[in-house]
C-alpha cells in the first residue's frame, strides 16, 4: 500500500524529500475536494496524510465518508484537534484507549 499525501506546495515538499510520490499539491478548496475524491478512489492508497486544517474543510459528507471507511486511512497532522482525531480512531478501531 502506498503514502498519499494532500496539501499545498510547502506542505508536500517535506514528503517528496522524503521519497513519497503520490503527492496532491492542492491550491483551493475545490482542488482539495477533487484530490480527497480521487484518492478515494484509488484501491492502491492504504494512508493519507492532510493537514488538519484541510481536513476540517471539506465538505461534512465528504468527512463522514473518511471517518466510516477503514481504507484508506486518513492522518491528519498539526493543530490541536488533530491528536484528538487520531485517539478517537484508534479508540474505534481497537476497542481500547491506548493513551491511558
Amino acid at each position: 500500500m502506498k503514502v498519499a499525501v494532500i496539501g499545498d506546495a510547502d506542505f508536500a515538499l517535506g514528503f517528496r524529500l522524503v521519497g513519497i510520490r503520490d503527492v496532491y499539491e492542492v491550491g483551493s478548496d475545490e482542488d482539495l475536494v477533487k484530490a480527497v475524491e480521487d484518492v478515494l478512489k484509488r484501491d492502491d492508497v492504504g494512508i493519507v496524510v492532510l493537514r488538519y486544517e484541510d481536513l476540517r474543510k471539506l465538505p461534512l459528507a465528504l468527512r463522514r465518508e473518511i471517518d466510516e471507511r477503514v481504507e484508506p486511512t486518513f492522518v491528519a497532522v498539526g493543530g490541536v484537534g488533530a491528536v484528538e482525531e487520531l485517539r478517537d480512531k484508534i479508540r474505534k478501531a481497537l476497542g481500547v484507549d491506548l493513551w491511558r
